[in-house]
């Protein structure tokens, strides 16, 4: 058995936050499919886990029981005491990471997420709310893009869980309608991200929630 579980499927931007943190860090780890379009997070069995019905879920397996954990950004925490990596040097970047990454969770992800279900997944493209949760996603790429002018990573001089958690869903510039010239220092951000050691893609490390032939368990 690994040391790690992730409940996770590949179309999700919060379950890739997960997955890419528990790769660079070098973590002994699996991805447990789950079937998101199949109806799997609203059954009994995963409410079990999850009570949120939601993804990502990490369990550490641990000699002494389960540590079973969710939601992307408490996930990237656990994870990053445990190997002491992408964490904060100090105080002052523990406030600032954690000002980031809730940030991240109520206007970036929140919004991009949303409307790339709507748009892409539901075909809703037309519908008044669609258009709105594109407007609110244009409007947090905005305050990103201006954040990033004169700067390498997203809290620190350092790259850290903010950034991995900044970045799920914005690696599909196509996908959430952003023009990636209309946004130079999110791109440029985006491939220091991708040159860290042991970067993957979504696809390269989660099995999808649609296609059954890729079910892991």
């Amino acid at each position: 058995m690994t040391d790690f579980t992730l409940d996770c499927f590949l179309e999700s931007g919060n379950a890739y936050k997960a997955a890419l943190m528990l790769e660079l860090c070098g973590a002994d780890w699996a991805p447990r499919r789950v079937a998101f379009f199949a109806g799997q997070t609203r059954s009994g069995e995963f409410r079990e886990l999850n009570v949120m019905g939601e993804v990502p879920i990490l369990t550490h397996h641990k000699a002494d029981g389960d540590i079973v954990l969710s939601q992307s950004g408490g996930i990237l925490d656990y994870v990053s005491r445990e190997f002491d990596r992408f964490g904060p040097a100090n105080e002052d970047e523990r406030r600032e990471i954690l000002r980031w990454i809730l940030w991240d969770n109520h206007k970036l992800s929140s919004y991009t997420a949303t409307f790339r279900f709507m748009n892409l997944f539901q075909k809703k493209t037309d519908d008044p709310v669609t258009q709105f949760m594109k407007a609110r996603a244009v409007n947090a790429w905005k305050v990103l893009e201006a954040h990033m002018a004169n700067r390498d990573f997203v809290a620190t001089g350092h790259p850290t869980i903010a950034d991995l958690s900044l970045c799920g869903y914005l690696f599909w510039p196509e996908q959430i309608g952003m023009d990636p010239h209309a946004y130079p220092n999110i791109t440029a951000w985006l491939d220091r991200i991708s040159a860290l050691p042991g970067y993957k893609r979504p696809e390269d490390l989660m099995p999808s929630g649609i296609d059954p032939t890729t079910a892991t368990a």
